[in-house]
């Protein structure tokens, strides 16, 4: 990081540098959402076949989630530590991380690859496709596994530039592959009839010239953190600890897969088809209200892992009530946006009349907390930014494996509508993790910043 970034890090107004540094990074996020956003869009106006085309890419999504979950947990376990370190002046156990990462990531990428080609059919049909969406779930999945390692090293490395401090660079990354998808897609969906592997073939395209850009920059003169060869050899001692850290955020990706199984799986056995289409619809509404809140935590990262390492409490504190403000106010202007217009999101993926009605009041359940959403996001992000990972990872178990996943599964046992019943479960579960999360957060930061005052 050079002088300039430090001094910023350290000394610039902390709203001034949080929008600097956290715009790009919303831009990013919600740019990286079209990826999947834009494929499904198009999918779903497919004509004659568009909705069964969306509900078998939707059980694709498990299995998205799972190579992205992989990439976090070297990425976004690694980044936050690189900064600590940049922090105390220590350039050098920073770029050992970085070059253990692209290793790790080269690795996990390779395995996945080979996984995912052997069992895709297996796979699929245990998340939900049935015998009418199976053949669109694997035209789609075998092209996108084949484009894995490009996913990995670009969402895994990208954090790493957001880490220093370039903000607008990390945007760039995700926008260059994101326009060059929503120009991809339409030319390989409909105008050379590729249907789903045609929004699978531009996505891998697009994502792989996002790596070369990372790439590019990270062993290029801008960057100060550069991926050097002496660095790629694993080590544990360098590797380990920045895995314990991204644990949380791979926790938190991973069971959105088993979480998105379980969903399909009940939906699939009360409500057909036509549930399991509008649960793609509804974690795609889901997500897009999420990323932002991420990226907006991406950019309050290196203010606070930069300043903890720094021993400054007081710019620690205000970027944290800051981002907190911020995710409130978003979530609840998103919330308020679905609760009054739920068809208008729903008709962005399909216009049948029939999966419009069902999935616009399958939304309003489905999100009815996400106004109180942002804390949990801000808190979560925040421990993993302060290097906590035993309460980010407590944290990410309690609201998917021990609320969310029993909840899919005893709800419907005590109400009628069973398919309302599942969607049910999503609320149920946020309104007491986001109340857990903020009494611990409260201990625990407490207990942080009285050690830095020390």
């Amino acid at each position: 990081m050079n002088n300039n970034q430090s001094r910023a890090l350290a000394e610039e107004s902390v709203g001034r540098l949080l929008l600097k540094l956290s715009a790009p990074a919303i831009a990013a996020q919600i740019v990286n959402l079209l990826y999947n956003m834009v494929d499904r869009i198009f999918i779903g106006h497919i004509a004659e076949v568009g909705d069964l085309a969306l509900t078998g890419v939707g059980v694709c999504f498990p299995l998205i989630m799972i190579i992205s979950a992989f990439a976090a947990l070297v990425g976004m376990g690694s980044a936050p530590r690189a900064s600590i370190f940049m922090g105390k002046g220590d350039r050098d156990s920073a770029e050992k991380i970085l070059g253990n990462s692209f290793t790790l990531l080269i690795a996990v990428s390779l395995v996945l690859t080979a996984v995912f080609g052997f069992f895709a059919e297996p796979i699929l049909l245990t998340f939900g496709a049935s015998a009418n969406t199976i053949g669109y779930a694997l035209d789609y999945f075998k092209i996108y596994s084949f484009g894995t390692v490009f996913v990995q090293l670009t969402l895994g490395l990208n954090a790493f530039i957001s880490a220093q401090g370039f903000a607008k660079i990390s945007m760039l990354t995700v926008l260059i592959g994101a326009v060059l998808n929503l120009v991809l897609d339409p030319v390989f969906i409909f105008g050379l009839n590729m249907g789903v592997r045609g929004a699978a073939l531009a996505t891998i395209i697009s994502q792989a010239v996002s790596m070369l850009w990372i790439l590019k920059f990270l062993t290029g003169e801008k960057t100060e953190l550069k991926i050097r060869r002496r660095n790629l050899v694993p080590d544990p001692k360098v590797f380990l600890p920045c895995m314990a850290l991204g644990l949380a955020p791979f926790i938190m990706q991973a069971t959105e897969s088993l979480i998105s199984v379980c969903f399909n799986s009940s939906l699939l056995k009360y409500g057909g088809d036509i549930a399991v289409g509008s649960m793609t619809i509804l974690t795609s509404v889901m997500t897009f209200s999420i990323l932002p809140l991420q990226g907006l935590c991406q950019g309050s990262q290196p203010i606070i892992s930069y300043n903890y390492g720094a021993k400054n409490a007081s710019r620690v504190k205000k970027a944290f009530r800051l981002t907190l403000v911020c995710c409130l106010v978003y979530s609840f202007l998103m919330w308020a946006l679905v609760m009054l217009t739920p068809h208008s999101f729903v008709k962005l993926f399909n216009s049948n009349p029939e999966l419009v009605q069902f999935a616009g009041k399958a939304l309003r359940i489905y999100m009815a907390v996400n106004c109180v959403f942002g804390a949990q996001i801000a808190c979560q992000q925040t421990f993993i930014a302060l290097g906590n990972a035993k309460c980010s990872l407590f944290l990410a178990l309690l609201r998917k494996i021990i609320l969310l996943i029993p909840l899919i599964y005893i709800l419907p046992t005590f109400i009628n509508d069973k398919t309302t019943a599942v969607f049910l479960a999503e609320p149920v579960a946020d309104i007491i993790a986001v109340s857990c999360t903020v009494i611990l957060f409260t201990r625990e930061f407490r207990k942080a910043m009285l050690k830095l005052n020390q």
